[in-house]
């Protein structure tokens, strides 16, 4: 998390929603093979309490994670801010980006939690893309669901820290924060320069 307090989110549901948005995370903790992370689609309970995943049985950190406290990781827009942008002089180049990390103890969910979950994640994601009619298991043979399913673990971290940076340039005063929304959404990267109006104007509250 930076340092810097301008860059803390002031609405308090703020992380949830990128949390939801993005739903993908990096999921970090050592391990007695040294740190590991592995990388999962994730989801977000109602109260925002609750973060689940599941990962392969063969990943380096699945047989460790059950019953330590980890830390995840989603990761936002993200792009390089140009020092030329600024008008002011003797500025440096930087990186804008938003961050949110979460920190708690793990467990390992049991069979029907996990088909829960696999539940949830795909009726969320078949709503965003439109599909019609959406993607079910029940369009599955049943006996090779079962063999899918038990290729993966599922678990839950149970959120005992919030993290959250949005770095959106509010330490620059707004035509300055402007030029860089500017630069930004010039190289390609629209979905940041639109986060830095939404946000950075009133991010000295974001």
């Amino acid at each position: 998390m930076h340092p810097n307090p301008q860059y803390r989110p002031r609405q308090e549901d703020l992380p949830a929603l990128f949390v939801r948005e993005i739903a993908f995370a990096g999921v970090f903790a050592g391990t007695p093979d040294g740190p590991r992370v592995a990388h999962a689609p994730v989801v977000l309970s109602e109260d925002a309490a609750t973060l689940q995943f599941h990962l392969s049985r063969g990943n380096g950190l699945t047989k460790h994670l059950d019953g330590v406290t980890a830390l995840a990781v989603v990761q936002g827009p993200n792009a390089y801010v140009s020092a030329s942008w600024y008008t002011a002089a003797d500025q440096v180049p930087t990186w804008n980006y938003v961050a949110i990390e979460m920190e708690g103890p793990v467990r390992k969910l049991d069979d029907a939690e996990l088909i829960a979950q696999f539940d949830t994640l795909s009726a969320e994601h078949e709503a965003r893309i439109g599909a019609d009619p959406p993607w079910t298991r029940a369009k599955m043979n049943p006996a090779r669901f079962s063999q899918m399913t038990g290729a993966i673990t599922g678990f839950e971290l149970r959120i005992t820290a919030w993290r959250s940076t949005l770095k959106l340039s509010q330490d620059k005063v707004p035509d300055e924060r402007e030029r860089v929304a500017a630069g930004i959404e010039a190289s390609g990267h629209g979905a940041l320069a639109h986060l830095m109006r939404q946000l950075g104007e009133k991010g000295k509250s974001a």
